[in-house]
This record gives C-alpha cells, structure tokens and sequence, in this order.
C-alpha cells in the first residue's frame, strides 16, 4: 500500500546519500535531471516541479508551481522512499490536483528495499500508457514519471488517492478480509479491471502497449524458473509438511494435512521434471497473454460505489506489470484472500473474469481453460517463491507458535511475515484440492 492520507508518517531518518547514489539522474523518456529522493526533490523545489509537469504535460505552458505546501514522509510499502507533497498553483486549471504522491524508486536506508528499485520502470511507463483515452482502468493521475534505467533510479509522482473522503472508501488492509462484511465485492472489481485491460490490449486499442511493453515470449518462459534441485526440493517438502504439522489451522479441516505432505512431495517433483512443458504451455496460446496487472491484493486499489450502489475500483501500485499469462495476474490478486474464500468462490471469480474479458471486446475462453492455467500459473509460482516461506514465516513472525488460525490478532505483528503466512496458505489449500497434479496431465491433452 503506497498512497493515502491514512497512512503512518513519521520524520524521515534516511541516511546521506553515498557517493554512488547520486542526486539527480537523467531520466530516458523526459531528459531532464530528476531527483533520485525526498531531500534532492526538496531542494529542487517549485521551479523543478514547474519544468517536471509542464515538459509531461500536466500543467499548461503558462503555468506553474508557485510553492511546496507540504512535505511529509510516507512510511509504506516494501520499495523506494515515498512522500506525501502538496503544492500552490500559480492559477487554478481543470482537474488540477494540489494534493500529490511521490514515489521514488530508490532507498537510501534500506537496501532490501532498495534492491527493488528497477520496479519502478513498469510504472513509469504504465503512468505514460494511462493517459492514453482507450485506457480502460482507474489509476492514480501522473504528473511526472521517469526512470533511469543504468542505475535503477526514477520518480512517479499522482495525484494523492484521499482515502475515506468524497465517497472513497478508506484504505482496505492487506490480509483483513475477515472484517469485511462483503469481501467478494472487492475482488469482483479488481478482477473486472484486470479483465477490462487484457481485453483492451488483446483487442488492439491500446497499441501504444506494444512498443512501451514489448514481448519476449522466451524471457517470459525463463522467468520465475525453480531455484532447485530434486534434492533441495524434497527437503522442502519435508520442511512444509512439518509446518503443517506445528500449525494445522493454515489447511482448511475439510483436507488430510498427514496425506497431504505425501502427496506434496510427487506432485512437486512432477513440476520439477516438466518446469519447460508448463512454460512453454502457459505462453503457447496468444488469447491468454496480455498486460496484465502483477499484485492487485486490496490494499493495491481504491474503491467506491457508482450511482447504481455497486463496488468500482481503481488500481495503484504497478510495479512489474507486463505482458504475461493473465492467470498469472490473477493468482497474483487472488493470493491475498483467504482459503475459506477461495474454496467457495474461486471458479465463480474465474467465471467473472472470463465473462469480463469477452464482454470488453476480448477473446472468448472458456472458464475451465482458464482454470487449467491458473491451477498451473499457482503451482509454478509457488516453487519458484514459496518454497522457504516456513523459514521466513517463523524468522519474522515468531508469535506464530501462540497463533490459533490465520484471522488471530498477533499475527499481525509482522506485516512481511503475516503477509508470506497468508499468501504460503492459500497457496497449501489450492495444492491441497488434489487438482494440480490433473492440471500437469492436461497439458498433453
């Protein structure tokens, strides 16, 4: 979650910039020198803004930015430094927003979060790609984005998202379903949008996509490629079964958790032996790849409700969109619910989609093609990412031994190791269906 007027704040305690971080970098798409974090951008202040939005268009020529309101740190998210900003016009235009978010991709203070800075480019040139009219989803309005693809350094700055005012709703917390009274609603939205997008590029009205987005079908067949052997894999099976077995809440009652180990264990080194055949399925059919958003979990978005009453949303935080295996995007959105729900309205949402995609001018597939890739899309990411979430589960949140079931208060005293213990669950439940090893057999049919 990276916007919003509810988020924590506090003074910054970044650390000087060394040497090899520089101040400013040349951006490739604008050309002008743009500040790489929250003190540079300060010290560049209205007069660099002014040359920012007008040189990207979102500000007439005769117009500027007379000052810098307000400038405080936002403490949010997992990459770069952020800052709330607002700022004075020198005369009001249409639409003009004076309340504005800031994303830096770099971190100063922090290299785990730094060593995500190339995730800002996706968003750079998504930003570029909404301003097109044929754009069919809600984002945060750019002002200003650019990035340096050399040293990963870039700056996105929109409109500020005010959450809880003038009928939006207010920020929905990651992996807090539960104290929704109607969480389906949410995820009928965000996958809505995401089926209006791949409709849209897939339909060729957003031919601009192609050349900021370009597809590489063997980069897409490399990614994500199991980081282990067949020894390495069976001892992380025995690792998950025994987190199984310390926490049985994290496997819906209805499933054989002792079973469950065992069968884990053949079906994981079935992927392991076809990692290339599920790849090369995955990308073999041109209706299911698209651009496609990465990680549209709840706290990702902003919602409100149309005149009809019903749930509309926009998406925030774009960080590794790309064309890829629209399932993909799907689990990516999905994986933040929790098993319950998955287990009553995961082929329903399926369906949704599918519809969604045809109605907005998409190809038409059927829902258990889609569910095919999906159940395979889970299976791929999983041991590709999830397969030491044990370890980092219970290195970052310790408290896990006194839990009772994922919806316990305590768990959220780590917000990376809940979210990891939220996503490796709903991951475990989807395996535990006994269909994807059904999935693999189908992919020679």
């Amino acid at each position: 979650m990276d916007h919003g007027r509810t988020e924590a704040r506090a003074t910054s305690n970044t650390m000087p910039a060394e040497p090899e971080f520089p101040d400013t970098v040349a951006g490739e798409a604008t050309g002008l020198a743009i500040p790489t974090h929250p003190d540079a951008l300060v010290g560049a202040g209205a007069e660099w803004l002014t040359r920012a939005f007008r040189r990207y268009g979102s500000i007439a020529p005769d117009n500027a930015v007379a000052r810098i309101v307000r400038c405080e740190p936002c403490l949010a998210g997992n990459s770069g430094e952020k800052l709330l900003l607002s700022v004075a016009y020198a005369r009001s235009e249409p639409g003009l927003d004076s309340d504005l978010f800031v994303k830096f991709s770099r971190h100063r203070s922090d290299a785990f979060r730094d060593r995500r800075r190339h995730e800002l480019h996706g968003e750079v040139r998504l930003a570029a790609l909404s301003r097109s009219p044929a754009f069919p989803v809600h984002v945060a309005k750019p002002y200003f984005a650019d990035f340096d693809p050399a040293t990963g350094s870039g700056l996105l700055i929109t409109r500020q998202i005010a959450f809880g005012e003038s009928g939006i709703e207010p920020l929905r917390p990651k992996n807090l379903d539960h104290e929704l009274a109607d969480p389906l609603a949410y995820y009928q939205a965000t996958l809505t949008a995401l089926a209006r997008l791949a409709a849209a590029h897939l339909a060729g009205r957003l031919p601009q996509a192609d050349e900021l987005f370009p597809f590489d079908r063997a980069a897409a067949i490399g990614e994500l490629a199991i980081p282990y052997d067949r020894e390495a894999l069976q001892a992380r099976v025995l690792a998950i079964g025994a987190f199984v077995e310390r926490y049985p809440w994290v496997l819906l009652p209805r499933f054989d958790r002792r079973g469950f180990a065992t069968r884990l264990q053949a079906d994981v080194l079935a992927f392991l032996a076809r990692e290339d055949a599920v790849k090369r399925f995955l990308y073999g059919d041109p209706r299911f790849v698209a651009l496609t958003h990465w990680n549209t979990h709840i706290d990702n978005a902003w919602f409100w409700r149309d005149d009809e009453g019903k749930l509309q949303c926009g998406l925030l935080d774009w960080g590794m969109v790309r064309p890829m295996n629209f399932a993909i995007g799907l689990w990516g959105g999905l994986s933040g619910a929790t098993p319950e729900f998955l287990d009553r309205h995961l082929d329903e949402l399926l369906a949704l989609f599918a519809r969604e995609l045809q109605a907005n001018g998409g190809p038409a597939i059927a829902t258990a093609e889609l569910r095919l890739r999906f159940d395979l899309s889970v299976a791929m990411i999983g041991l590709a990412l999830l397969m030491d979430a044990p370890a980092l589960i219970e290195a970052r949140l310790p408290e896990i031994a006194d839990a009772t079931g994922l919806t316990d208060p305590i768990l959220r005293r780590s917000q990376v190791g809940n979210g990891f213990l939220h996503t490796f669950s709903a991951f475990l439940n989807l395996w535990a269906r006994d269909e994807f090893a059904t999935a693999l057999e189908r992919i020679d049919r």
